[in-house]
């Protein structure tokens, strides 16, 4: 119980990608051109935002960043990129037979992202990359991995289970709190992978899309799912394993799902399109400002609204993290909105 309490810090583990940003003037039809406006270069994937976002936040507690990259120029760039927010770069393996993980995204402003992803490096990371001594070894209090669907190696069958679900198991038995975000991947054994993984997952975070298909609802393409087809999935899910909390993120709401708690909704006031510039690693920023709430024992609610100023000041920047400021302005803005801003019910 003595090391539980003084446990602080974050392991960050999953995937690690050179996010090459086109913003575009429309989405074009088919043999159509569409115009490329600006270019910009970011790290990315959930690994590589979350550490980014909370190095970016200068939450005061370690951040751990683990995940297999490249021996080249895009690796290099992570290195430097990690390097400049004064995040550790020994835990991130260079792989000489493979390239950085890298994803070309067309951005519409005001509107949505498309991604065209090479995995590379990102699909060699396996469970025999996590040492022995990996777990036991640290006083960190989280182990946070991103995402599930993109990581070939821990997704795949080993036995009856996968091996991501072996990696959470160690980190749980190892004293660890363990956190876990997903990929919207079109994937058949979608749900399968998460129903393995799920008996040692506390939080798991995901938006409407994952969600639903995690737990085998219908949803049409730009569908806004309703309240109840949302706690219909979480209930599905929860019921094959979650410990402490399902979150949920849409465009219009989000809603954390405890286990045997009411749900808590969070509803906020809708952004202008002039309000966006990019809306690249939103979701991961969600999951940062819920990931420090969690970290330090902030209440649902507002650990819910600290994940939404979060995310709301990294689409005001083209990256995944460019426009996330230091925590005590996200906490100075969170205590300065009013009911207008959002709800919470």
């Amino acid at each position: 119980m003595e090391r539980q309490t003084q446990r602080q810090g974050i392991i960050c583990a999953g995937n690690w990608i050179v996010d090459i940003v086109h913003e575009i003037d429309q989405w074009p039809n088919k043999s159509e051109l569409a115009l490329i406006a600006r270019e910009d270069r970011g790290i990315g994937g959930g690994a590589a935002n979350v550490s980014s976002a909370l190095a970016r936040m200068q939450v005061g507690f370690p951040l751990l960043p683990f995940g297999a990259i490249g021996n080249d120029d895009l690796g290099d760039f992570v290195v430097e990129s990690c390097q400049a927010l004064n995040l550790p770069t020994d835990r991130l393996i260079r792989r000489a037979d493979k390239p950085t993980a890298h994803t070309h995204v067309m951005s519409v402003p005001g509107d949505s992202r498309t991604f065209f992803y090479q995995g590379g490096a990102n699909d060699s990371l396996s469970e025999a990359d996590f040492s022995a001594g990996f777990f036991a070894g640290s006083d960190a209090k989280i182990f946070y991995l991103g995402y599930l669907m993109l990581l070939e190696q821990l997704d795949g069958m080993e036995g009856d289970t996968t091996g991501a679900a072996h990696i959470l198991a160690r980190a749980r038995a190892a004293g660890l709190v363990t956190a876990v975000d997903l990929v919207s991947a079109s994937r058949d054994d979608f749900s399968c992978i998460v129903r393995h993984a799920a008996p040692h997952i506390d939080y798991l975070i995901m938006n409407e899309v994952e969600a639903c298909r995690a737990g085998d609802q219908p949803l049409e393409a730009g569908e806004v799912p309703s309240d109840a087809t949302l706690l219909a999935a979480a209930d599905k899910v929860m019921a094959v394993g979650i410990h402490r909390a399902i979150i949920i993120h849409c465009p219009k709401k989000a809603v954390w799902i405890g286990r045997d708690a009411e749900p808590i909704f969070l509803r906020p006031k809708p952004l202008s399109p002039d309000q966006i510039l990019s809306p690249v690693g939103a979701g991961d920023a969600f999951c940062a400002g819920l990931l420090y709430g969690i970290h330090q024992g902030f209440a649902p609610t507002r650990t819910l609204a600290l994940a939404h100023v979060t995310a709301v000041s990294s689409m005001k920047g083209m990256t995944a993290t460019e426009s996330i400021p230091p925590l005590h302005s996200l906490l100075a803005e969170l205590a300065s909105n009013s009911a207008e801003d959002f709800s919470l019910v």
